[in-house]
């Protein structure tokens, strides 16, 4: 047994500890473009290989945060590592060379070093140097060599070689022989460098005088120290067995493709035998030291020398198999001769290329520029040549491809940018496909969900909104509901809706309508009345939780509906006191005798303020009749001697809403046989208290109404006194003299003058001139009637009065003039016309306002000033 066989691991360190002080430290050496460093087999876990951070030139302090790693192949055995704290490469696992190597020549260990932000690839070759960390050994401790004892002088018998896993130096380098009486020992060099021993006879054998021999041969390697490997060998001395085997070559070559099925005939062994017999008879074996991966690859038959292929051949775990066959005869003292069968396996693409991720960087952003580093991908195909070239590629429907920065390692990128709203997630599909025949591909898929930016901003339903909202409603109400929509995802898209600040008619907005944030449900915070406002408009926003946040504005118009909710309010004649109003008619007036007018108005607008006037109760209903649409009070026929003296009327004023809403007024109808300068008292026709009572802003009304109708007449009476003398001036002898007509005050005496009543109010701009009508033949006075429209009377839906009624004869006492007296009265349970309800100026009727003048001696009636704007 060798001097080294017994050695322990502690022997085997220090001699590559010896190795590496003798060698001194590896240093890197650029190999193609690469680093490549060299390290004896055999170190402890942790010895120093390289300093990968120096060599490489990389920053040591930022290696962790970059991830400085080396990639392998998944259950591949990581014998060396990296050192993150320092950069320094060291051995992780003891490195056997001949495990890593099964075949002789340079062992190399290749690693792909992967550093990211930003991502860069690195190849580092390791070579593993041999250390003599290996005895030579024998295939058995001793065997028996047979020799003829006829053998002559200088015949040479081969032993079996002694084998030692190292290579170079370290490998069997020569044989020694105990010394003995009878052989010498001379060493061959085979064609392949390897050495083998031959026993020389020197000395002629006698099997009387000695049976038998005993050697020794040690096997002695060329390392340092020295190792060596012994075996013992008897010498068994046989009778003439003269002639051994010999092949035809003492080496065969064969090629194999790997795909070779089991049985496949690898090579016939053919060796001659000169003798007879048994002696001549050969037999075909492997050799004692054929390594157990060839037995179990190849089959010898004993007798033909076939040599057949039992398992299965893989040209990627090893190209060339090595076989020793012996040729033996059955004679005795038979000799066995040796060849050598060299199996080369022809590569088949049988291996398809392997796709590994190396590194992915996902989701990616959807704004992410061109260029962009999505993923590594490493592809290995094991085959050689063209079979082992391979191509990637990814589908070409997707902004996606493919940069190759090294020998197999892709990088792929993004092309164009990308919209995670019109593709959220992209499958990648990337093709391998090698360059072998027929040509084997795989196919890998790679998901990319794409991240969402906040690049879009909200968007309503509508480019604007308008909501009915019928006026008197309950606080709080829904009124309308707002939506928009964000194709941005999360809180890029989870949108809250705002008012914008703003203000109606002076008031923030926001006491008018409030929204919900999270719904965009619109609530109103106040029972709007249309005789207020009648449309308003805000503007909400929506508003996403993105950042920077995006928003977008729609104009919400509100309009408020009316709704009957004012009641007809009488103007003229208004009762005061809580008396009726009084009239005096004269008994001989004739049908169609105009009484007067009722007036009213109706804060509400369209048919809720389009106002029908009827006689709801009468002394006598064949006696009078009011006009349904002007509210003119005529007589019906002649008085008679049996009608009653007093007539008592109801007239209603009814709007035309649903429900329609009414106000009545009492009137008081006094008829005398001559019309008396001063009106009677008629108290005693009081209504109740609670109707004559007034409320405040029916006072505030008034006292205005009296403000400005003062002024108005104020500017009357200047206007008529000047336009009066002109007239004077013009009309000297004119038939229409001043005691007959008596439109022009001052042609009256002082004691005769015109009594207006206390409701005049100013004519508009653009009235006409005082109509005057006499009757010839010094007949009763005519009637003058002063009629004051506005500009736009003519589109008026209202008819208050005619501007000149025709001369009656139903004055009695031309010298006196009739005192006005009559009252207007409202009750304070009527809503006061608002007068911010009017329409606008291309909807709402024109103003109309009648003054009216009764000229007579002794004619009186009312005076009324009704606006409708």
């Amino acid at each position: 047994m060798g001097d080294g066989a017994g050695s322990g691991r502690g022997r085997i360190f220090l001699r590559s500890l010896l190795f590496l002080l003798l060698a001194g430290p590896p240093a890197p050496r650029p190999a193609g473009g690469q680093l490549r460093y060299a390290v004896p087999e055999e170190l402890e876990h942790g010895a120093f290989v390289a300093n990968l951070g120096e060599d490489l030139g990389l920053d040591v302090s930022t290696l962790s945060a970059r991830r400085f790693r080396i990639v392998s192949r998944a259950g591949a055995r990581q014998h060396l590592e990296v050192n993150l704290e320092n950069g320094i490469l060291f051995v992780n696992e003891r490195i056997d060379r001949e495990e890593v190597c099964e075949a002789g020549g340079t062992c190399l260990l290749h690693l792909q070093l992967l550093v990211e932000s930003p991502l860069e690839l690195y190849r580092v070759e390791v070579e593993v140097l041999d250390i003599n960390d290996h005895a030579p050994t024998f295939p058995w401790q001793e065997y028996v060599l047979e020799v003829a004892e006829s053998a002559v002088l200088g015949a040479r018998f081969p032993l079996e070689s002694a084998q030692d896993p190292d290579v170079g130096t370290n490998s069997v380098h020569t044989y020694r022989l105990s010394p003995n009486g009878y052989f010498s020992l001379e060493v061959q060099t085979r064609s392949d460098a390897s050495k083998f021993a031959e026993l020389v006879l020197e000395r002629a054998l006698d099997r009387e005088q000695q049976r038998t021999h005993r050697v020794l041969l040690t096997a002695l390697d060329g390392g340092v120290p020295e190792r060596s490997g012994t075996a013992h060998i008897l010498v068994m001395v046989l009778d003439a067995n003269d002639n051994v085997p010999a092949f035809d070559q003492p080496s065969y070559g064969v090629s194999l493709p790997e795909d070779a099925p089991a049985g496949t005939l690898v090579i016939q062994l053919n060796a001659t035998d000169l003798d007879e017999g048994p002696n001549g008879e050969i037999e075909y074996s492997f050799s004692g030291h054929a390594p157990p991966r060839v037995r179990e690859l190849f089959h010898i038959e004993p007798q033909s020398g076939q040599v057949l292929l039992k398992g299965a051949l893989d040209y990627e775990r090893a190209s060339l198999h090595e076989l020793y066959v012996q040729a033996k005869d059955r004679g005795p003292s038979a000799v066995a001769v040796h060849c050598r069968v060299l199996v080369h396996l022809l590569d088949v693409n049988d291996n398809a290329p392997e796709v590994t991720l190396t590194s992915v960087s996902t989701p990616v952003l959807e704004d992410a520029p061109p260029g962009t580093v999505i993923a590594v991908i490493s592809v290995l195909d094991p085959d050689s040549g063209d079979n082992g070239r391979v191509s990637c590629e990814v589908s070409p429907d997707v902004p996606f491809e493919l940069r190759s920065s090294f020998r197999n390692y892709y990088t792929l990128v993004t092309t164009q940018a990308l919209d995670r709203e019109v593709v959220p997630e992209y499958n990648v599909s990337i093709t391998a496909r090698d360059m072998g025949s027929p040509a084997l591909l795989t196919h890998s898929t790679l998901t990319i969900p794409v991240s969402d930016v906040n690049d879009n901003a909200p968007r309503f339903l509508q480019p604007s909104y308008s909501v009915y909202v019928m006026e008197n409603n309950a606080p709080g109400a829904s009124i309308c509901s707002v939506s928009a929509l964000d194709p941005d995802c999360q809180q890029n898209a989870y949108l809250s809706y705002s008012i914008a600040d703003g203000h109606i008619h002076g008031m923030p907005v926001g006491t008018y309508v409030s929204i919900n944030s999270d719904s965009g449900h619109m609530y109103a915070l106040r029972s709007l009345d249309y005789e207020q406002i009648r449309s308003f408009q805000i503007q909400v926003q929506a508003q996403d939780a993105g950042f920077p946040p995006l928003s977008a504005n729609v104009t919400v118009h509100i309009f408020v509906l009316d709704q009957n909710d004012n009641a007809p309010v009488i103007v003229s004649p208004m009762m005061r006191n809580g008396s009726m109003a009084t009239e005096l008619v004269p008994r001989s007036a004739r049908p169609g005798y105009l009484v007067g007018t009722v007036s009213a108005v109706d804060a509400d607008a369209g048919l809720n303020s389009r106002l029908s006037y009827q006689l709801l109760q009468a002394t006598d209903f064949t006696l009078f009749s009011v006009a349904p649409d002007t509210g003119e009070l005529r007589t019906l026929r002649s008085f008679l001697e049996q009608d009653a003296t007093r007539q008592q009327l109801v007239v209603q004023v009814r709007d035309g809403g649903q429900p329609a809403l009414s106000a009545t007024v009492s009137l008081l109808l006094s008829v005398v046989e001559t019309m008396p300068q001063t009106l009677s008292d008629f108290s005693e026709f009081s209504l109740p208290p609670e109707t004559s009572s007034s409320s405040p802003l029916t006072l505030y009304l008034l006292v205005s109404l009296g403000s400005i109708s003062f002024t108005f007449l104020l500017a009357i009476l200047i206007l008529t006194a000047i336009r009066c003398r002109g007239e004077r001036r013009s009309h000297q002898g004119d038939s229409c003299s001043p005691p007959r007509c008596h439109c022009c005050p001052g042609s009256r005496p002082s004691s005769d003058g015109l009594k207006t009543s206390n409701l005049t109010a100013q004519p508009p701009t653009g009235t006409t001139a005082a109509t005057c009508l006499d009757m010839p033949g010094g007949g009763p006075p005519g009637y003058c009637y002063k009629v004051c429209l506005g500009p736009e009377s003519a589109q008026s839906d209202f008819m208050f009065l005619k501007p000149c009624s025709p001369p009656r004869n139903n004055e009695k006492d031309p010298g006196k003039w009739s005192q006005p007296s009559q009252h207007l009265q409202v009750s304070n349970q009527i809503k006061q016309p608002n007068m911010d309800w009017l329409p606008p100026s291309t909807q709402r009727p024109a103003l109309k306002r009648y003054q009216i003048w009764r000229c007579g001696n002794r004619g009186r009636g009312w005076k009324g000033d009704v606006g409708l704007g």
